[in-house]
């Protein structure tokens, strides 16, 4: 992170003296363009508790989903420890009878299956169970978890079958996290609610409103509720939570941002008092322990600018799952990592960007990603346009300021290594508003040469055209108005696909159907495909609801899309019969990082280290 104070300075003179940030020194130094990747570390590599990586232990995810046609579609992971020649049986029971296996063969090319004839067999609203046992080398192994349907229980001709959670009111969901949080190896739920929310540069909070934490088990079973209390705003930056098994005891850990009861003021906001992060049981909702958030602190600005939160995972060590407290966003930013054993909070190191050399100021993002950008094997912190090493010194910083969106992995197959694509808020008159850059350095592989005035939303980085290898990036800028005004989907190297429209700032994708493609999905903000003959994108996917979130949560590598409407969350899934199959994408620790911290802050889809259809 270190640069020459003769170039620096002089860089700074010829290039900065006409931009009018006068007010501090510092805030001219984020300007400097990408930095060499490495420097002579002060701090010590962090050795956690863990003495090989915590990873979560999954079981098959059997789902079973009534067709229209009366069938039933099987689906099941395959998991990394599974043998490569790994086949399986599959078998269905009707009732309480005994199961029957429904394959002449092991299944050995998919990890899914139709059991076409049951609609015939079984009479319509007669429950079946479905289950799988793995064969290898011609033995049969033990019997999965099962999964349970009511034959010509289909959502329906022509719609997308789903799962619900009931709520407890008719109230949404404002961000929602998945783990597990009773060890027995299927993905629970926690969300937040209500969904409405302010923003800290708003007015006086006159809502009224707290906001509650709730966890469910897989199968939708309530547990339990705790209410955040008038110490935590309603709003997204005031609310960071993560769902974690950070102890590697196989349950998952709910950890917060609270504060005190008394602290909210006549206008409804929260100035000053003590704030926290606390640790909860993923299963009753009780608080373990607490620690400090990071503090107010003048260097990050006025009230809007102080309250910028966030949470982040990362394996720091490359074994231990650490968690990350940031604060600062478009000044001041800093990051406290800790790590949680013994039900203990024991802070591992400070991060503060003004101790950088020049000065890391201004570049966060909407999001928090954890990646290992260089290979080292531990997990680097991505805190928008500056990346900080695992042992908590800075890595490299493009200094081009505050992105909306950020996406991490190889989005490139034919290049070696990691990049990040980002879509930038600061205005770029230069151009690389949206560009994307190497992981490990911060160098600049492409960026637009127009200018751009705020480039917003979560935007979309996907392979959702199969005529160009890699990932498609997609992003809008705004008018004078913040308004919709233009867009660019490019190809990974750069190259211009479409100008066209792509359902605004936050289109959503997901791994959904026989190929390798990401599709839309489309419903409250998505609607048609536009008609632009450069493009060849796949009919969308139609949910009803907000997407809250897209993940590999079910079944095969393929994703579920979960929405939130009034008094419930609906869990899509597909019912499409597989081409190929692979390992469950949750298993992916790049796809997972981006999964554990998506409810917090802009939510936008996750990124697999390596693309479906591009493994070597």
């Amino acid at each position: 992170m270190r640069m020459g104070k003769k170039v620096f300075h002089a860089w700074l003179v010829v290039g900065l003296a006409a931009l009018g940030f006068a007010e501090d020194p510092r805030e001219r130094e984020y300007f400097t363009p990408a930095l060499a990747p490495k420097h002579k570390a002060d701090k010590p590599k962090v050795s956690g508790w863990a003495a090989s990586r915590v990873e979560e232990k999954l079981d098959r995810g059997v789902v079973a989903v009534g067709m229209p046609d009366g069938g039933v579609y099987v689906g099941w992971r395959l998991l990394q420890s599974d043998p490569a020649d790994v086949a399986f049986h599959v078998y269905r029971a009707v009732g309480n009878g005994e199961g029957v296996r429904l394959d002449n063969e092991p299944v050995n090319t998919t990890t899914d299956f139709v059991d076409k004839e049951v609609g015939r067999l079984v009479s319509a609203g007669v429950e079946c169970t479905y289950w799988v046992r793995p064969v290898v080398s011609g033995k049969e192994g033990g019997a999965s978890e099962k999964a349970r349907v009511k034959i010509g229980d289909a959502a329906g001709s022509g719609t997308v079958p789903y799962a619900t959670v009931k709520f407890q009111g008719d109230y949404a969901v404002q961000r929602m996290a998945v783990a597990d949080l009773n060890g027995d190896g299927r993905y629970d739920f926690v969300i937040k609610q209500p969904s409405q929310g302010i923003d800290p540069a708003g007015g006086p909070n006159t809502t009224g409103l707290t906001y509650k934490l709730e966890a469910y088990l897989s199968d939708g079973t309530f547990l339990w509720r705790k209410d955040l209390g008038p110490g935590i705003e309603p709003g997204i930056w005031y609310s960071p939570f993560v769902v974690y098994d950070f102890d590697g005891d196989g349950k998952a850990e709910v950890v917060a941002k609270t504060g005190p009861e008394d602290s909210r003021e006549r206008d409804g906001r929260v100035r000053s008092g003590p704030e926290w992060c606390s640790i909860f049981d993923g299963m009753t909702g009780d608080e373990i322990t607490r620690t400090d958030w990071p503090p107010r602190d003048p260097r990050l600005g006025d009230y809007n600018r102080i309250n910028r939160n966030q949470m982040g995972i990362a394996y720091l060590d490359g074994r231990t799952p650490c968690l990350l407290l940031a604060r600062g966003t478009y000044k001041l930013m800093v990051v406290d990592a800790y790590q949680y054993h013994n039900r203990k909070l024991e802070r591992l190191w400070h991060w503060d960007g003004d101790e950088e050399t020049p000065v890391i100021r201004s570049q966060g993002a909407h999001s928090m990603h954890a990646a290992d950008v260089d290979g080292d094997g531990r997990d680097e912190v991505v805190l928008g346009s500056g990346v900080i090493d695992d042992n908590g010194e800075g890595l490299w910083c493009t200094g081009l300021g505050h992105p909306d969106h950020v996406y991490i992995g190889d989005l490139d197959p034919e290049r070696p290594g990691m990049e990040i694509y980002y879509g930038l808020e600061r205005g770029q008159k230069a151009g690389n508003g949206m560009c994307m850059v190497d992981g490990a350095t911060g160098k600049i592989l492409w960026g637009i040469k127009k200018p751009t005035r705020h480039v917003h939303g979560q935007g979309l980085v996907a392979d959702i055209d199969a005529r160009y290898p890699g990932c498609e990036t997609y992003s809008a800028d705004t008018d004078v108005n913040k308004n919709y005004a233009w867009s660019l989907l490019h190809d990974c190297k750069g190259n211009v696909i479409s100008e066209a429209n792509l359902w605004g700032f936050n289109p959503r994708a997901a791994y959904w159907d026989g190929d390798t493609q990401r599709t839309l999905v489309g419903g409250r903000r998505g609607g048609q495909l536009p008609n632009d003959p450069k493009l060849s994108l796949k009919p969308p996917v139609r949910v009803e609801g907000e997407i809250v979130g897209v993940a590999d949560i079910l079944g095969d590598w393929r994703e579920e899309i979960v929405t939130t409407l009034p008094g419930e969350m609906r869990i899509y899934m597909t019912s499409i019969p597989a081409k190929d199959r692979r390992v469950c994408l949750m298993q992916d620790p790049f796809y997972r990082a981006d999964i554990s911290t998506a409810s917090q802050g802009y939510y936008q889809i996750p990124t697999p280290k390596v693309l479906p259809g591009f493994e070597k």
